[in-house]
């Protein structure tokens, strides 16, 4: 018997995602991480200094996963949903960009 996953996919799990994002200053960290990351990838393009690469991931995870362990006091949706997690983050991130979501909104 094939077990049932909790969420079919991404547009029912971002409600989650959110929902483990709620604390305004959570939010902002995530926004954070994920622009500096963003920065350091277009810079490790432009300048083909591909091991950047490398820090833009750490320190964008490393913004978010503060924010998780000490802010939200919750597990990152990471360890659990990689995928649906990382276009989480992409999703709200881009949403705050376009003030289509702001850092309080559910």
């Amino acid at each position: 018997m094939k077990e049932k996953r909790p969420y079919q996919s991404f547009d029912e799990f971002y409600p989650f995602y959110l929902s483990e994002h709620s604390h305004p200053l959570n939010r902002f960290l995530h926004f954070m991480g994920t622009s500096l990351s963003l920065g350091i990838l277009i810079s490790a393009l432009l300048t083909s200094t591909y091991w950047l690469i490398g820090v833009a991931l750490i320190q964008g995870y490393a913004w978010a996963w503060i924010g998780h362990f000490l802010i939200e006091k919750n597990r990152p949706a990471t360890f659990t949903y990689p995928l649906y997690s990382f276009l989480g983050d992409w999703k709200m991130w881009f949403e705050i960009l376009v003030m289509r979501r702001g850092l309080k909104d559910s």
